[in-house]
């Protein structure tokens, strides 16, 4: 006897026009909340406690987290931070150029697409993830405003092995909270970002002890901007 199939498709169709519909106002709805509210954990976070690593955070406010440290990540990572809408499209370009001549990768993400990343989605490299990373970026640069992303970067981080935030950082490193770490200290901690669990600062490794003077000296260029002051205030 044949299956009947009739009303089958209509009905396979509302239930994913349903589904769709409620896990886009459902992430909507968190991207909306963590404009005030710290995200309880982020997939990072979790595979650094699964694999061993261990999860070591404290999220603070921006008053509590020293100038000198968002200073530091801003010359780092991301130095048009101020003043571009999420995507820095020259510095994309440079690393796509690079990229197919020479087998060590370069990233051009701002920091802006690292929170996305870090607070949204998991590691790794896919055109998939890539593309959701685009949509959250844009997403939180609407949304959240600078000084929230900024906010977030510093909190959600990893800055060490199973280290994650600037607060949870400078404890590990110096004994110290955020808001006391000096221009040195922030430095170092800016320079172990692209790999910390590789390029450390305790013990200091050579990629970290060769970083952070050029950190400081981008940190010396910067301090003046207008833009990036109003984000350090």
């Amino acid at each position: 006897m044949p299956i009947k199939t009739k009303g089958i498709v209509p009905r396979t169709w509302r239930w994913v026009k349903r589904i769709f519909l409620f896990l886009f106002f459902a992430q909507f709805f968190y991207i909306l909340i963590l404009k005030w509210i710290n995200p309880p954990v982020t997939l990072t976070q979790l595979s650094s406690f699964f694999h061993g690593y261990g999860l070591k955070r404290n999220y603070v406010a921006m008053d509590e987290i020293s100038p000198y440290a968002k200073l530091a990540v801003i010359s780092s990572e991301d130095q048009l931070f101020p003043d571009h809408d999420g995507f820095d499209f020259k510095s994309i370009e440079k690393a796509m150029k690079h990229n197919q001549k020479s087998k060590s990768l370069h990233g051009a993400s701002t920091i802006s697409q690292q929170v996305a990343k870090n607070v949204f989605l998991w590691q790794g490299r896919s055109w998939m993830r890539k593309a959701l990373e685009v949509y959250f970026t844009f997403m939180i640069e609407k949304i959240w405003g600078k000084k929230r992303i900024l906010q977030m970067y510093l909190n959600v981080s990893e800055m060490g092995s199973g280290v994650f935030g600037i607060d949870a950082a400078a404890k590990f490193y110096f004994g110290k909270r955020a808001k006391e770490l000096n221009r040195s200290e922030s430095a170092m901690i800016a320079g172990c970002l692209p790999n910390p669990k590789v390029f450390t600062v305790k013990p200091l490794s050579k990629h970290v002890a060769s970083r952070y003077p050029w950190v400081l000296n981008q940190m010396h260029h910067l301090q003046d901007d207008p833009d990036v002051i109003k984000l350090l205030q």
